[in-house]
């Protein structure tokens, strides 16, 4: 337990710069309201790194009463945490890990509050039942992956999907349902925010089946600011990563253009045309957009998912050029997130072919029509 009367200025110092919160790393708990009633209280340690006196931990004969009032040796704490570095685990917080976690936290702290209003932005999810998995969308996830270039407008985003839905993607109802819900959600949610709010930015997150993802693309057209965001594997995050490898994509085009117009986009796996054809009593025209090695997480970088919107530009000008625009065109998705909702984006509602969305179901034996999109 410290001995020392902390100054006044230099509490308010500490308080300022770690932002009222937990400076554990990882931790970050608001330390100036209760979070389960949120009634307004401190609940803040003040936790010496250096021990204001030579027996307590991390202490020194010499050191401690010279530390013993520097901001630079204090770090504001939550219970739990001040307990973990002073009596349950001592040697595993050494002084040159407790100073780290001090310095990046007041540093994150220092750049949230140093954006101006212009960098906020609407965080947008939309989760739909995904086979028979309920989605999982996390704000703090999310917001994350926002920093340190934007950060969010509130600590709530929009949310646009139906939750904990008993109805399953194999059943024909659940893809009218949920788009006549994803549209009316949209017109009473975003649509009024880009008309009438300041903040006219938009981040989106979505995990949902690739035919609701290319439909919700279809709303946040290229006239809203939004920033579209996947979810990664390997690592764990909605996080941008550095992407160097990646050799790009190849639009290949049919052998012959006067059968019905059918796109295979494989960019997370490979679909294989045979499973398209035995769809079909007519003649058809397979397209297919793909790149060298198709896989669930190849999508790591914006510089890749703007690429992807570009070899879509390119096919659809291409497609109508050959077929017409009156045709309409069947799209057999096998592709991350982001690209679905890229998709949809890129596609012009008076220029560009209607669409017809197919979607995979083991439970229906292969691909089946999902939606149309005119």
């Amino acid at each position: 337990m410290s001995k020392t009367n902390i100054p006044e200025k230099i509490k308010v110092q500490l308080w300022t710069l770690a932002g009222g919160r937990c400076e554990y790393a990882g931790c970050n708990k608001a330390l100036w309201r209760d979070e389960l009633t949120m009634a307004k209280m401190n609940k803040a340690y003040i936790a010496h790194i250096v021990a204001d006196s030579a027996e307590g931990p991390r202490g020194n004969y010499l050191r401690s009463p010279l530390l013993a009032k520097s901001f630079s040796n204090l770090m504001l704490m939550c219970d739990e945490h001040h307990r973990l570095i002073d009596k349950e685990d001592v040697p595993g917080h050494t002084e040159i890990l407790l100073i780290q976690m001090k310095k990046e936290h007041e540093k994150r702290i220092e750049l949230l509050t140093s954006l101006i209003p212009q960098n906020k932005t609407h965080l947008v999810f939309y989760g739909s039942n995904i086979g028979n998995q309920d989605s999982a969308l996390c704000f703090k996830s999310s917001a994350q992956a926002v920093l340190p270039n934007k950060f969010p407008n509130d600590n709530y985003g929009i949310e646009l999907g139906i939750t904990n839905s008993i109805i399953k993607d194999k059943e024909d109802l659940f893809w009218s349902l949920e788009t006549e819900n994803l549209i009316r959600q949209f017109q009473e949610k975003v649509e009024p925010i880009k008309t009438h709010n300041e903040i006219k930015s938009f981040s989106l997150f979505g995990l949902a089946p690739q035919p609701l993802l290319i439909k919700l693309g279809t709303l946040f057209t290229d006239l809203y600011d939004v920033d579209v965001f996947q979810k990664h594997r390997e690592p764990s995050t909605w996080k941008w990563q550095s992407e160097n490898s990646f050799t790009g994509f190849k639009l290949i085009e049919p052998e012959n253009y006067d059968g019905i117009p059918v796109l295979n986009i494989s960019l997370s796996a490979t679909i294989t045309n045979d499973r398209i054809e035995k769809l079909y009593s007519s003649k058809i025209s397979i397209w297919t957009i793909t790149h060298n090695k198709p896989d669930n997480d190849f999508l790591k970088s914006k510089t890749i998912l703007s690429e992807f919107r570009k070899i879509c530009r390119q096919f659809f000008d291409i497609a109508k050029a050959k077929h017409g625009q009156d045709n309409v065109l069947n799209v057999f998705p096998a592709m991350p997130i982001a690209a679905s909702i890229e998709f949809g984006r890129i596609w012009m509602p008076k220029a560009d072919m209607n669409l017809i969305i197919y979607d995979q179901n083991k439970d229906r034996d292969g691909f089946y029509k999902t939606i149309e999109i005119k």
